[in-house]
């Protein structure tokens, strides 16, 4: 049997823009897992929303992100590319971020090369360190895998700051270090987004930000393009959110569900979604 990393890897080596949705938590993970998709992805902001109930602001630690990769592994059998920001430090932090993420469970780890504190990559007044600074974290998360497939996503937001000119530098450079696939944040054109793919020579990941700075672009665009994965880190927190707000209102308001009915899940689908069958069975085999 193969290992959840040579999945990922195999996954975005086809480059056929494979659908990667985000969880914040285990439960998302197996509705994700549930509806057929080959691999997710765990969003930091999604769980810094979640979990800390804050912006996207560099505020989540790596241990508190550790405990959650350990909880959906555990959940999904579908391999789990993993937001390590900006590897929590200096290389030597990397290093052990990769480290514990790898032992966690996760298949790949996305660096990023934002200064710290890093914000959501679709935030105004973002800072980069120096490219020489990123290569030796990726240097350093190369090096620290047990793993050789474990897949090590470079990401940069230098768009924002410097142009896309500096951003494809940079990607090239964190290709010569060792990174297997490239994220080159927030472009805001349809022009650039293919200059992209085109001219890095790794698989690249193309981020969905419903309300953020890149244009939508039509999923066979973006395969016809060669991206390895598009990624739609939060759509499912956007949509919990959004209905919690909409059926906590209604009850709010009239003091019933009746109106807001069609928005609940069934009593069956929730215990299906968390597998209450299999635990049903273990306690039968083990009663």
């Amino acid at each position: 049997m193969t290992t959840p990393a040579a999945r990922l890897k195999s996954i975005l080596a086809r480059r056929e823009a494979v659908l990667l949705p985000g969880t914040p938590n285990a439960l998302f993970a197996n509705v994700i897992e549930g509806l057929g998709y080959e691999c997710a992805y765990i969003t930091g902001a999604g769980v810094t929303n979640m979990y800390l109930g804050a912006p996207d602001v560099g505020l989540i630690t790596m241990s508190e992100m550790v405990q959650h990769i350990a909880v959906i592994a555990e959940s999904v059998d579908i391999p789990l590319l993993v937001d390590g920001d900006t590897g929590f430090g200096n290389p030597v932090n990397t290093y052990r971020t990769v480290r514990a993420y790898e032992r966690a469970g996760a298949a790949g780890i996305q660096i990023e090369d934002q200064d710290f504190p890093k914000k959501c990559g679709h935030f105004s007044g973002k800072a980069v360190i120096p490219a020489d600074e990123m290569v030796q974290k990726i240097k350093a998360a190369v090096d620290s895998r047990r793993d050789g497939d474990f897949q090590v996503i470079a990401r940069t937001d230098a768009i924002a700051v410097n142009g896309i000119e500096d951003a494809l530098e940079r990607a090239h450079r964190y290709i010569e270090a060792g990174a297997d696939v490239t994220f080159v944040e927030a472009p805001d054109n349809l022009e650039d987004i293919a200059r992209i793919a085109h001219e890095l020579p790794v698989p690249q990941i193309f981020n969905y930000v419903f309300g953020g700075k890149s244009p939508p672009v039509e999923h066979e665009t973006l395969k016809s393009m060669g991206y390895g994965a598009g990624l739609f880190a939060n759509a499912a927190l956007q949509a919990a959110l959004l209905s919690v707000h909409d059926v906590l209102g209604e009850l709010q308001r009239t003091g019933s569900l009746e109106g807001v009915r069609a928005a609940l899940a069934s009593f069956e689908m929730r215990q299906s979604t968390v597998r209450k069958p299999r635990f049903d069975a273990m306690e039968k085999r083990y009663t």
